[in-house]
């Protein structure tokens, strides 16, 4: 008999595959590899446990949230304006994860979490525009 901890992930892959997103590792080798294998633009490196601490401590939905936004030198959505949310909070967590994180991939309501975040990240960035310089 199988556990459920075996069949989520494959179920997860499943209803990937069924709408057409691709699965993260995917996601990371054709967008996020560009930065993230090389250390671009300051990009934590794929596996890099120490540079990926203070990132992970900020916690999966910010994280997300902000990436997806654009945060620093990343574009938002990793350059990649096709990117489902979906694709990209999974891509996010299987880096996360090669650098000690314990994330799962996220799951609707997490999602929701993000997209709440993403909100707020764009109001806090329109106000930031709004201050005049000085």
């Amino acid at each position: 008999m199988r556990s459920a901890a075996i069949l989520a992930p494959i179920a997860m892959f499943a209803a990937n595959l069924a709408h057409g997103a691709m699965p993260a590792e995917q996601v990371y080798k054709e967008v996020c590899s560009v930065c993230h294998a090389t250390g671009l633009q300051k990009a934590p490196k794929f596996g890099d446990k120490a540079a990926s601490a203070p990132l992970i401590k900020e916690g999966q939905v910010t994280l997300t949230a902000d990436g997806w936004v654009g945060e620093g030198g990343m574009p938002p959505r990793g350059g990649k304006p096709d990117l489902s949310l979906e694709e990209f909070a999974s891509a996010v967590a299987f880096m996360a994860r090669s650098g000690g994180a314990r994330w799962k991939d996220p799951d609707a309501t997490m999602l929701e979490r993000i997209r709440a975040a993403e909100k707020k990240r764009i109001e806090r960035l329109k106000a930031k525009n709004k201050k005049p310089a000085g």
